[in-house]
C-alpha cells in the first residue's frame, strides 16, 4: 500500500467511532468473527484494545491481521484503524442483462418526455 493511499484511509477513518472492543478476554473466537463481519461490511474499522499494555496490544494487533488478512493502518493509543479491501461484487450474466434492459427503460421514458 502506498503512503497515498494510507493518507486517504486515515482521513476517511477518521471520523469513525470504534466498531469493535477487545476487553481483558484478549483476542476470543467471537471477536475475530465480528471483526471479519465488519471488515466485510465496511473494510475500514476502527478497533479499540482496552486494558492491555503496549506490547500486548501491538501483538493482538499483529495476530488480528494476519488471522484476518487485513492491514493496520494507524495505532494511536488503544486505537487502531484496520483496513481490509473487499472484492469486487460478482454480477452474473442474466443480471447484466437485466439491467441493461431497465436503463434501455429508463432512457426511453425519459426521451417520451422531453
Amino acid at each position: 500500500m502506498t503512503p497515498v493511499q494510507r493518507k486517504e484511509l486515515r482521513a476517511r477513518a477518521h471520523a469513525l467511532k470504534p466498531v469493535i472492543r477487545v476487553g481483558d478476554g484478549g483476542l476470543s473466537d467471537a471477536v475475530l468473527a465480528e471483526t471479519d463481519r465488519a471488515l466485510h461490511d465496511h473494510e475500514l474499522i476502527k478497533v479499540r484494545l482496552s486494558g492491555a499494555d503496549r506490547e500486548s496490544r501491538k501483538e493482538m494487533t499483529t495476530h488480528l491481521c494476519a488471522h484476518l488478512g487485513a492491514q493496520q493502518i494507524q495505532a494511536i493509543g488503544h486505537i487502531r484503524v484496520i483496513f481490509r479491501a473487499n472484492p469486487p461484487p460478482e454480477i452474473e450474466q442474466k443480471d447484466i442483462k437485466k439491467i441493461a434492459k431497465k436503463r434501455a427503460k429508463q432512457r426511453t421514458q425519459r426521451s417520451m418526455k422531453r
